[in-house]
């Protein structure tokens, strides 16, 4: 599975991007997987990627976030919850979900690996799972 974090120079988004991405990779117990953070630097590179605005995260080449009739090209992105509400991120939730769904996890399989790992190393459960 490749992921890929897509930016555009100087993003305020960036850095918040890469953390929630550590944070699902780490959920979904993917934490050796190395992940470029490629940097959109013209309207060419932006139409050439399909880009959608910064941040943007794609999972085997797919934004799993992708909307139809969103603009590409150079901007930020606003990303939208299940009420509607923007922000510069995607729900943790949701891009969890996305990253199990292409690593061929299911949620119970998520979850017994996390129990296991759990019992092996006496670490609590993480609060992001619910």
């Amino acid at each position: 599975m490749d992921v890929e974090l897509l930016v555009v120079p100087d993003c305020p988004g960036a850095a918040p991007a890469w953390e929630m991405l550590r944070a699902a990779l780490t959920h979904a117990e993917l934490t050796r997987l190395e992940v470029p953070v490629t940097v959109i630097a013209d309207e060419h590179q932006a139409r050439e990627r399909r880009f959608a605005g910064s941040p943007t995260f794609l999972i085997d080449g797919v934004d799993p976030f992708d909307e139809p009739g969103r603009p590409i090209g150079m901007s930020c992105r606003i990303y939208r919850d299940t009420a509607g509400h923007g922000g510069n991120l995607p729900p943790l939730a949701e891009l969890i979900r996305a990253i199990r769904h292409a690593a061929g996890q299911t949620e119970a399989a998520a979850r017994a690996l996390k129990a296991a790992a759990n019992s092996r190393h006496g670490s609590p459960s993480c609060a992001f799972l619910t």
